[in-house]
């Protein structure tokens, strides 16, 4: 009875059945095959102008595209397109054309935006403690986390820099915690070998710097070597205005504060330590769950103006001008409060640093004073001193102020990094991303203010086709063990807080390829800042749902039409084959 019984199991389990074309994609291929069993490529052509709206710049849609994917369609299905007389697609062809993520992706992977403008005008790709390989109390420091930042296209390093026991290196390491140091130089050379691997555009490197003054000379030296001509530094002390992403294409920019203003600091993290805090589940909460509790706030970094053992030296030597000299982004925060600290300088821009809750401190006071100060100058938002696990913040409050590096934890994972890896998917995921019009308005009675109420601006309206892919990416038994999947996909947006919401449509029973056909419509106020997420998990009735899967997506560079959207894992790394088929429209 029992060999029975798995025999049973066994052909329910591994039968996976392909699923027809959804209603709209048969529609759509009778319309534009005008009747046909094949479809042309001047058809296509049409369907992708029309349906798709694939024209206008960089949207292709010319004759030789259609003729082109005709082409890799059928070189791809059939393997032997060289002996095809047909140059044309049946309506399994054309379904999938549609439901592939590389010939039919959900935003374009070409940088299209403005790079000429300075750049405080962009938001930039920006990682925290950026050498950490786990937890920020006791993991180990290395350049591979670096490696691995700068190939998903971060573009700020942090490196927080100490000397070494016997004071006559620098090491990389999270002062005053276990994790053990790694040479400053390996982590430099890691990163002029792979910076921009990526991208062109330029990588930032923010110092965080407990040096003694003939350190400091001995980086300058490590600097000049390391990255000679990649390295840019303006030929005056300080700069009036940032240069463009266009004209540093290629260099290395250092931000940290000037040698004279230089503090001891104090001991990182001394009023935090309650490490017990819990773990919240494994992909963390609800960006919507995510407010901040007002703890004090954070003076880990670099620009809290701490008191310094040799700030008050009249003179410097040759080595501490030399590293003075190659600081392009001055750091610093000015003696006073938070007013003083956001105050717009005519002559010389400047980066300035706050954690997250002095950011939402600074948020509720000093709403538009923020927009207003990152029109010109750089605002960096690290993570509270308490997020022992590496976890994020919820990025939103800090794109909402025009800040332009919302430093996260990359090595952390869950929703607030997913939200991350969605903004920067845009512009070609260069990591230079232009803030929108509105943010960057510099006239008095228009700077934008997060805090106002704001009309629905525009409406996006998703459908939800079908799922597929699982079956080759999971084992067979990973989510039920005698059964097919019970798959749900949840959809929303994260954005300004009035355009905050999350729905999901209904599980579909026992199928690994789920077909759902539910609509869902998204008024949005901030279109520009909102980001479309898209999650996939399977019903569990007696345990917590297993993940399936998820994405973000800007909304700003969804392609309208229908599309195949490529899942990622919790990590953030791309499956081979889990994908979902959407169709995105602006209403």
């Amino acid at each position: 009875m029992g060999s029975y019984r798995m025999c049973m199991c066994f052909t329910r389990k591994f039968r996976v059945t392909e699923a027809e074309p959804p209603r709209d994609v048969k529609e759509a291929f009778n319309k534009y095959a005008e009747g046909g069993t094949h479809m042309t490529a001047e058809q296509l052509q049409r369907f992708l102008l029309e349906f798709q709206a694939d024209g206008g710049v960089g949207g292709g849609a010319e004759e030789s595209d259609a003729e082109r994917i005709v082409e890799q369609v059928l070189q791809k299905r059939h393997h032997i397109a060289k002996l095809i007389s047909r140059r044309t697609l049946t309506l399994d062809d054309f379904h999938h054309y549609l439901f592939s993520p590389d010939l039919n992706p959900p935003v374009r992977d070409q940088v299209h935006q403005d790079m000429t403008a300075p750049l405080s005008h962009y938001y930039i790709y920006t990682g925290h403690n950026s050498y950490l390989t786990g937890n920020q109390l006791s993991s180990d420091c290395s350049d591979v986390p670096i490696i691995k930042a700068l190939k998903r296209g971060v573009r700020v390093v942090e490196l927080d820099i100490w000397p070494n026991s016997t004071k006559d290196n620098v090491h990389v390491l999270h002062g005053r915690t276990l994790t053990t140091p790694v040479e400053l130089i390996k982590c430099l050379k890691s990163i002029q070998e792979h910076a921009f691997s990526e991208s062109p555009y330029p990588v930032i490197i923010t110092l965080e710097d407990h040096l003694t003054p003939d350190l400091q000379a001995k980086v300058a030296q490590m600097l000049i070597q390391t990255f000679g001509e990649m390295l840019f530094y303006p030929e005056s002390d300080c700069l009036k205005e940032l240069p463009s992403p266009e004209e540093l294409k290629y260099k290395i920019i250092i931000s940290t504060k000037p040698p004279k203003e230089y503090r001891k600091a104090k001991t990182a993290n001394e009023k935090e330590q309650d490490s017990h805090k819990s773990e919240e589940d494994l992909w963390g909460k609800e960006p919507s769950e995510l407010t901040e509790e007002h703890e004090d706030d954070d003076t880990s970094d670099s620009d809290s103006s701490e008191d310094n053992s040799h700030s008050n030296r009249g003179s410097f030597s040759t080595g501490e001008h030399e590293y003075k000299r190659l600081i392009t982004i001055h750091a610093g925060k000015p003696k006073g409060g938070l007013k003083e600290a956001l105050k717009v300088e005519l002559d010389k821009v400047r980066r300035l640093s706050l954690s997250e809750q002095a950011l939402e401190k600074a948020a509720e006071s000093h709403g538009t004073d923020v927009v207003r100060f990152t029109q010109k100058n750089i605002l960096r938002v690290y993570p509270k001193g308490t997020r022992f696990n590496s976890s994020n913040y919820k990025p939103l409050i800090g794109w909402m102020h025009g800040a332009q590096m919302v430093a996260f934890n990359m090595q952390g994972y869950g929703r607030s990094l997913w939200l991350m890896h969605g903004m920067f998917r845009a512009n070609g995921g260069c990591g230079y991303v232009k803030k929108p019009d509105f943010i960057m308005n510099e006239s008095d009675n228009q700077i934008f203010d997060p805090k106002a109420k704001l009309p629905v601006k525009k409406t996006l309206k998703v459908k939800v086709y079908m799922g597929d892919g699982w079956h080759l990416d999971f084992k067979q038994t990973h989510f039920d063990l005698y059964s097919p999947p019970d798959f749900y996909t949840r959809v929303g947006i994260a954005g300004v807080p009035a355009d905050e919401i999350m729905k999901k449509t209904k599980k579909k029973e026992d199928d690994w390829t789920p077909v759902w056909e539910e609509e869902f419509t998204f008024p949005l106020r901030v279109p520009e800042l909102a980001l479309l997420r898209v999650e996939v998990h399977e019903y569990d009735m007696s345990e917590k749902d297993d993940f399936g899967g998820q994405t973000c997506l800007p909304v700003s560079e969804l392609r309208q039409g229908i599309r195949a959207v490529p899942l990622f894992d919790r990590k953030g790394t791309k499956y081979n084959s889990v994908r979902l088929l959407m169709q995105f429209e602006f209403i």
